[in-house]
């Protein structure tokens, strides 16, 4: 009789431990520069992803919890949610970067499809309206400004096609590329060097193309496109390897069948939702 007592005194005490396992909060980190909270809302219908209501339907699809956090870096990201991130979408090289400095293990499982339906993005190469220079063969000599190392369409993109048509570019004291953190800095400082007479460049994401007039951090005709980098992938989405094999099952599965909810659609700014990712890209 003491041993039934025991054990069901023992089941007591697992269940409210079961259910509170169940109802743990899964950590969607949300790092999307495309998301509306992470973004200038300027441009109508551009940059307003709303990814709350992806976070109400994957919270439905798990039955538990989910939190959403917004940020443009996962180390920040990780000191809003407690260390916690179960999810994370963002820049597709970025998140790799900073996922592997945090020491998280994650695999790339889904892609998100922009309003022309591409996963992709380049680097587009920028000149002050009035330079002389037509296309990148011309960028000899000149001070290149690029993006941040982990922002492959503006680096290492950018780098490539500079070797390809072997074009020497002025470099630092240290020998090193210089770099600004947004394209906005880029875009801004060329435009001032150009008014001193400096033969100077940036490398910009092409999602942050329309967006630089459209919020007014330059006027429109004050910057002219002279090259593109080759494509590279844009916003992608990870899931850290401490997640069980059920739940991320089903965030796929959930993921994958966005692009047949309209609403969803919508509110992530996309044409087709999210779509498989070779499993090998890590």
């Amino acid at each position: 009789m003491k041993a039934i007592l025991a054990l069901a005194a023992g089941l007591a005490l697992a269940v409210p431990t079961l259910n509170a396992e169940e109802k743990k909060p899964f950590h969607l980190v949300v790092m999307d520069p495309l998301a509306l909270e992470l973004s200038c809302p300027c441009v109508k219908g551009s940059a307003q992803r709303n990814y709350n209501k992806l976070g109400k339907m994957l919270e439905d699809r798990l039955g538990r919890p989910v939190k959403v956090h917004f940020s443009e870096s996962l180390s920040s990201a990780l000191k809003k949610s407690g260390g916690e991130a179960d999810l994370i979408i963002g820049k597709d090289s970025v998140i790799r970067s900073d996922a592997k400095g945090a020491k998280i293990e994650v695999s790339a499982i889904a892609s998100l499809t922009g309003k022309d339906g591409k996963t992709t993005q380049n680097g587009l190469f920028l000149v002050a309206a009035k330079d002389s220079a037509l296309s990148v063969s011309d960028l000899k000599g000149y001070r290149i400004i690029f993006g941040p190392s982990h922002c492959d369409e503006k680096h290492k993109a950018a780098l490539d096609l500079l070797k390809e048509f072997k074009v020497n570019f002025e470099v630092l004291a240290d020998k090193k590329v210089e770099t600004c953190a947004g394209c906005d800095e880029g875009a801004t400082t060329i435009l001032d060097l150009s008014k001193t007479g400096v033969k100077a460049a940036t490398v910009i994401s092409s999602y942050a193309h329309p967006l630089l007039e459209g919020c007014g951090t330059v006027k429109k005709g004050d910057l002219r496109i002279i090259g593109e980098t080759e494509s590279v992938p844009f916003v992608a989405v990870f899931v850290a390897g401490r997640v069980s094999e059920s739940d991320r099952e089903t965030v796929t599965k959930s993921l994958l069948a966005v692009g047949k909810n309209a609403d969803l659609c919508t509110a992530l700014e996309t044409k087709l939702g999210f779509v498989p990712i070779e499993a090998k890209k890590k």
